[in-house]
């Protein structure tokens, strides 16, 4: 039996300096790690082996990334100055920064997106993520049964949820379509970041997962960032990705720019003015610091209780 890993993961496990994709050894000293039970690195599309038993006996193991890389993969996102954002249970987005290491300065993370074959060029990335989306929407539902279905419809270890902004007219539809413009807001904080660190302005973005499938969230996003965003007709685009490695690998199909079609997609571009979208993600910001700075003590009785410093 063989072992293999990946550049994509393995330089997040911190096992591999992301600069010279070479073994760390300081690591594998601090994480009192045997060199010799390291696998063999390889690219995101190379034979890893052949599958042993069922109907696909035979068939060659030749495509293997991790799901945000092959999500970007999927996406043809290809060229420098390109990003996607997957909208699932959190968000996850990275920007392709070509053959360039970008040290942020922003807290994001500095990343191998893909290697597609041993000799071709690593390219790098950007990675940010909003550790809550599609899981705010599943609170209003089934917590605060607030809606139906989530079709209807920062992070800081002291900083709580807050509703802000509520009056005696406030209705479900208010609540819902704030907490998806939370999403949408923490998106935009995320693109500024990586806009500046990179120093290539975004001029549209792709979109995927579960998410998306709601209109009203991408028109707002598209409202919030200020540049078009890009839904595809196929929203399985991670285990897309992961096939156009393999079938890139062995020669099912090519990768390089003049041989991809352009694929179906629903465009959802800005309706409001540059104006309008600063004012928004000012009273956004406003309403951030209203939510931080939140303890937890205990008051005489020992009954734990919490306030606001």
């Amino acid at each position: 039996m063989q072992w293999y890993y990946i550049y994509t993961c393995l330089s997040l496990c911190m096992f591999v300096y992301t600069y010279i994709r070479v073994i760390s050894f300081v690591f594998i000293r601090f994480f009192d790690v045997e060199k010799v039970l390291l696998p063999e690195i390889r690219s995101s599309a190379e034979v890893y082996g052949t599958l042993v038993d069922g109907p696909l006996k035979g068939l060659p193991i030749s495509g293997v990334l991790g799901d945000q890389q092959a999500a970007l993969v999927g996406q043809l996102c290809f060229n420098k100055g390109q990003a996607k954002n997957t909208y699932g249970t959190g968000c996850f987005l990275l920007y392709n920064t070509g053959a360039d290491i970008v040290q942020s300065d922003s807290g994001l993370l500095t990343t191998v997106a893909y290697k597609l074959g041993k000799d071709s060029p690593t390219v790098y990335a950007l990675e940010g993520s909003v550790a809550i989306a599609g899981a705010a929407i599943r609170w209003l539902r089934d917590n605060l049964a607030i809606i139906n279905s989530s079709e209807e419809s920062v992070s800081s270890p002291p900083c709580c949820s807050t509703i802000c902004g509520l009056s005696t007219v406030t209705t479900k539809a208010h609540i819902t379509r704030a907490a998806l413009e939370a999403v949408c807001f923490q998106t935009r904080e995320i693109l500024d970041a990586m806009n500046k660190d990179s120093g290539i302005p975004l001029t549209s973005l792709q979109v995927d997962g579960g998410m998306t499938q709601n209109s009203l969230l991408m028109q707002l996003q598209a409202d919030l960032v200020g540049i078009p965003v890009v839904r595809p007709s196929m929203p399985e685009t991670t285990a897309l990705g992961a096939a156009m490695a393999a079938g890139h690998c062995i020669g099912v199909w090519s990768l390089k720019p003049e041989d991809l079609t352009a694929i179906t997609t629903d465009v959802f571009t800005p309706h409001i003015t540059e104006t309008d979208r600063d004012a928004r993600f000012h009273c956004w910001n406003e309403a951030v610091k209203r939510s931080m700075h939140w303890e937890t003590s205990a008051n005489h009785s020992g009954i734990s209780r919490t306030f606001y410093d």
